[in-house]
């Protein structure tokens, strides 16, 4: 493993705000790890190296464990972040595209969501039963952002008026776990039409 990196002095001093390119660095060092942890996470079940983490970040384990000084820590990060991302993104779909297809590919994000918590979920478990790492209110959040496209849908009268958010919630997730274990994305994608299908209004002259 390599040896940590050493901790830069807390204070020195600034006449002329030369901390300012240094908390620019770490700030930058920090999103790097960020971004390489999340896709790591994604792209295994398995336990994932916090040594390659920092290695393809282009840092020393010892600024990842400055910035993270435990897995879990990194693990709380990440997930927080996609997580935000993804109650964020329906509104910024919603700017973009009609409703309809905004929750389609709302949907498509929070799939991608679910393939990143699968590489932490042995981590996420443990850190919520112990009290080390806060238990999200996700499932909250997600649903309020699938009230916030099909409200948008209704006024505009391609989605369904009769659906609760929470239920639309729970089709989802039984679509992420009925196919996990094979990793049987297309059929992930099918079954996402289908739950849209439901929850799109007849065009005019449809039965």
């Amino acid at each position: 493993m390599t040896s940590p990196e050493p901790t830069p002095p807390a204070t020195r001093p600034n006449p002329d705000h030369t901390d300012r390119p240094v908390r620019a660095h770490a700030r930058r060092n920090r999103e790097k790890l960020l971004a390489v942890a999340r896709a790591a996470f994604s792209a295994t079940e398995g336990t994932v190296s916090l040594e390659g983490i920092a290695r393809d970040a282009g840092v020393g384990i010892g600024t990842l464990y400055r910035h993270f000084p435990t897995r879990e820590a990194l693990v709380e990060a990440v997930y927080s972040a996609e997580l935000d991302d993804v109650t964020a993104s329906a509104a910024t779909l919603l700017d973009e595209f009609p409703p309809e297809v905004a929750l389609r590919e709302w949907m498509n994000r929070y799939a991608a969501f679910v393939a990143t918590k699968r590489g932490m979920v042995d981590t996420l478990r443990a850190g919520w039963a112990s009290g080390r790492i806060a238990t999200p209110t996700t499932r909250e959040r997600i649903t309020a952002a699938i009230g916030t496209i099909l409200a948008s849908g209704v006024q505009a009268g391609t989605l369904r008026a009769d659906v609760d958010p929470d239920d639309v919630t729970a089709m989802l997730l039984g679509v992420f776990l009925s196919t996990a274990a094979s990793d049987r994305w297309e059929q992930t994608g099918r079954l996402l039409d289908l739950v849209m299908d439901a929850l799109t209004t007849p065009r005019r002259g449809e039965p």
